[in-house]
């Protein structure tokens, strides 16, 4: 029988945490690993330093496995940057920082999840659809670095408040309760 990665692991529990400075190199190995267009340390500082933008790593046996930096909005958070390291992805570890990510929904009245993925990186895809996220809409040309596309993806806390990604028309709705009155 063939091994390989794509074979199911398994699964470890990580403790999850704030980011703090000396995690830096780690991060930026785990970010180097994972993306062909990576961010620089710049990059995460300048991120970093904003009120509203948060930094989480994953630790697994000690060792730093995983990241995600996000932005808090009044209504919802986004996603914006996000890796687990290569050597221990498929063991659920992306799984559990998302889900304390969606555990802070419902303590901070938050309503969603977004972020923006690649058209190509199917992986990323898939295991967003995994966790309850699903695309909703497209970015054409939306990275600078190519001009590849965008899916927004989303996850709702109340998935039939928004079941087709668009804003419902309540005037239309009144307009057809009182015709049939």
């Amino acid at each position: 029988m063939k091994t390989g990665p794509i074979q199911k692991q398994q699964a470890v529990s990580v403790q999850i945490r704030w980011m703090i400075r000396r995690d830096m190199p780690d991060v930026l190995r785990i970010e180097r690993q994972s993306f062909d267009f990576n961010w620089t340390e710049e990059d995460f500082l300048a991120c970093l330093r904003q009120r509203n933008c948060i930094g989480m790593v994953a630790e697994y046996q000690g060792r730093v496995v995983g990241f995600m930096i996000y932005e808090l909005h009044k209504t919802r958070l986004h996603i914006l940057n996000f890796a687990v390291a290569p050597d221990t992805r498929r063991l659920g570890i992306g799984a559990q920082m998302v889900d304390k990510l969606i555990n802070k929904l419902s303590q901070q009245r938050r309503q969603e999840i977004v972020l923006e993925v690649r058209e190509s990186n199917l992986a990323a895809q898939l295991f967003y659809q995994q966790q309850g996220f699903r695309a909703v809409s497209v970015i054409r040309m939306h990275y600078e670095d190519s001009s590849e596309d965008a899916y927004i993806m989303q996850f709702r806390l109340d998935p039939e408040e928004s079941e087709s990604g668009q804003p419902v028309n309540r005037i239309a709705q009144y307009g057809n309760s009182v015709g049939n009155e």
